[in-house]
């Protein structure tokens, strides 16, 4: 229970740090400012709550970390529907801020960050460019992260190349829609946005998993060997992950008994 308490409290951060710069403070920050609160949000929540649920945030990365048999199915359900809670309170949340203000706030009508194509994507993107930015660059986001949280990996970085490869998808796509990458995230405003947002939804929640499939499948066939995420509770570590410390143990001891 207390992984899945972290993961909505993570996610209620991420969301809050990030849609919260765009709804409160676009006009001062720009396009940067806002990719910059996604991505460092994300880097320092890494460090904080990693150890504790491996830091998804992300029902994308969940999935692609449940292909990569690095969370059992059974967990990454309650990290899902966390996840999902922790955005759309991070979006009240928001919304509320914003409220407080002297000219008070419309979601309906402001958008509260929701994501969205055609009319209402920022640029005036379509449908069919959306859909192709949101499948990439969730691939490349899930993909850094079971490359980066892999045991191989330098020890202590994880945090810095998640913050960075997200900071960089919200600098390539924030003109295209608002950049999702992370279907709560694009849950949370949607819900009380309604209608168009509602509506649209569904493409910020197939792209991100269709990418998030697409890293897996890169990550399966590309590593050298059975390897596992080193912020995966022992408890969850694959049988391959065990044999193969099992292995090494053995190793370690017959070359000192030889």
């Amino acid at each position: 229970m207390r992984r899945y308490v972290v993961e909505g409290i993570g996610t209620f951060v991420l969301v809050l740090g990030g849609v919260g710069t765009a709804v409160l403070a676009s006009s001062v920050v720009g396009v940067l400012g806002i990719a910059l609160a996604f991505g460092l949000s994300l880097l320092v929540l890494v460090y904080v709550i990693g150890p504790i649920s491996g830091c998804h945030v992300n029902p994308a990365v969940t999935l692609g970390l449940l292909l990569c048999r690095k969370i059992q199915p059974r967990h990454a359900l309650g990290y899902v529907v966390a996840q999902c809670a922790g955005a759309i309170v991070a979006a009240a949340t928001v919304w509320l801020l914003a409220d407080s203000g002297p000219a008070g706030y419309s979601p309906s009508t402001l958008g509260l960050g929701a994501n969205g194509y055609g009319t209402h994507s920022p640029g005036g993107f379509g449908l069919g460019g959306v859909f192709l930015v949101e499948i990439l660059l969730t691939a490349l986001l899930v993909f850094t992260v079971l490359g980066a949280t892999d045991v191989r990996a330098p020890f202590g970085f994880a945090g810095l190349a998640i913050g960075l490869v997200l900071t960089l998808c919200h600098l390539i796509s924030i003109p295209l829609d608002g950049t999702s990458v992370n279907p709560a995230r694009s849950l949370g405003p949607a819900v009380f946005v309604g209608g168009w947002a509602l509506g649209q939804l569904w493409l910020f929640i197939v792209a991100p998993a269709t990418g998030a499939i697409l890293a897996a499948a890169a990550y399966l066939g590309l590593r050298p060997g059975p390897q596992v995420s080193a912020s995966t509770a022992e408890r969850d570590l694959p049988q391959e992950s065990l044999d193969r410390i099992a292995q090494e143990t053995a190793r370690l001891i017959n070359g000192r008994v030889e």
